[in-house]
């Protein structure tokens, strides 16, 4: 079979491997489709994602779709569609009963955090365990189905605004999981949805999918005080900044991009004198549920796929990722 591994900076390669035996507990998929994710991203341009540096060939990728190829417990029929939770949690914590994703030790499809990695989709054949994949329903074509993950990343950071119907929300960074989270927010009923990004084609893009009011970086201003829930998807120091200002007085800012991990420069403080609640987002717990049913009920986000290219000419896939201006979501196609 075949998959893609990063090597280091600006080093993937379309390999040779062994196909999987799958064991006890564990189902074969054949993959069909992986979407490329801003941590892919920052593993192939840069050998490192935050402070997890690439030290072996990571295959990258956890938003898939795919078939059942073998089962050996019977209780999936190979050509079952699924696409897959990426995530295995760690020991039980006191204090995060309900909140798994948070607990320490666990790990990501995809990711150089762990030593040795654990190794990520973008691979013809792959082993998860029994319990990561969620069958899909018929409505839902492959596609359309690698959103998956990605939309419960987003449908997460709505739920932890707590409660956004009614209210005014504004998404900064309209790249795909800001896009991800106006389909969200607008799924939970905000009443009006601001979106901002440097660029124009993006905001076209999140006009789509249910902003109604769009904000060009460096031409159009933001009142401050103007939203009641800001979601700050960008990762950038600024737009945290920006942030703020644009929360209401006893509003909420969710930071769902990841900023880096350095010291920054970020103005906080009008949050004291509006008591602001600023939360941060880290993946997703079962909203990966909510997400198949949301993609399941209608063709609206099939938008957000901008691109689908062969898996091995993933340079050019990735070169096209990281432009915004060019596309939203680029699917590789094994």
């Amino acid at each position: 079979m075949k998959a893609l591994a990063i090597h280091g900076k600006e080093d993937i390669r379309w390999e040779d491997r062994e196909v999987p035996v799958p064991g006890a507990g564990e189902v074969r998929l054949r993959v069909n489709y992986v979407g490329i994710c801003g941590s892919d991203l920052h593993y192939y341009f840069h050998g490192a994602n935050g402070e997890y540096t690439i030290r072996e060939p990571l295959t990258p990728g956890h938003e898939l779709s795919g078939v059942v190829d073998l089962d050996p417990s019977g209780r999936l029929a190979p050509g079952t569609p699924v696409t897959v939770h990426p995530a295995r949690y760690g020991p039980k914590v006191p204090g995060l009963e309900d909140r798994p994703h948070l607990r320490p030790g666990g790990d990501y499809f995809g990711s150089a955090a762990a030593d040795p990695h654990r190794q990520g989709g973008a691979s013809e054949f792959l082993l998860v365990e029994e319990r990561m994949i969620r069958v899909l329903p018929e409505s839902l074509p492959l596609e359309r189905a690698a959103l998956a993950e990605p939309l419960a990343v987003a449908i997460h950071a709505v739920n932890l605004a707590e409660g956004v119907a009614g209210k005014r929300v504004l998404v900064i960074g309209a790249g795909p999981i800001g896009l991800l989270v106006v389909a969200a927010a607008k799924q939970a009923g905000a009443a009006v949805i601001g979106a901002s990004d440097v660029r124009e084609e993006p905001l076209e893009r999140a006009k789509a999918l249910g902003a109604t009011e769009t904000a060009l970086v460096g031409r159009d201003a933001i009142d401050d005080e103007s939203f009641d829930v800001v979601f700050e998807c960008s990762g950038v120091a600024v737009a945290l900044t920006q942030a703020v200002r644009a929360a209401r007085r006893a509003g909420t800012v969710v930071q769902v991009g990841m900023l880096p991990n350095a010291d920054i420069g970020v103005n906080l403080a009008p949050m004291l004198a509006k008591e602001l609640t600023i939360r941060g987002a880290f993946r997703f717990s079962t909203e990966i549920d909510d997400a198949v049913r949301m993609l399941a009920s209608s063709d609206a986000l099939d938008s957000v796929i901008s691109h689908v290219l062969p898996a091995a000419d993933a340079v050019a896939a990735f070169e096209l990722a990281r432009d915004s201006s060019a596309s939203a979501k680029v699917l590789l196609a094994l």
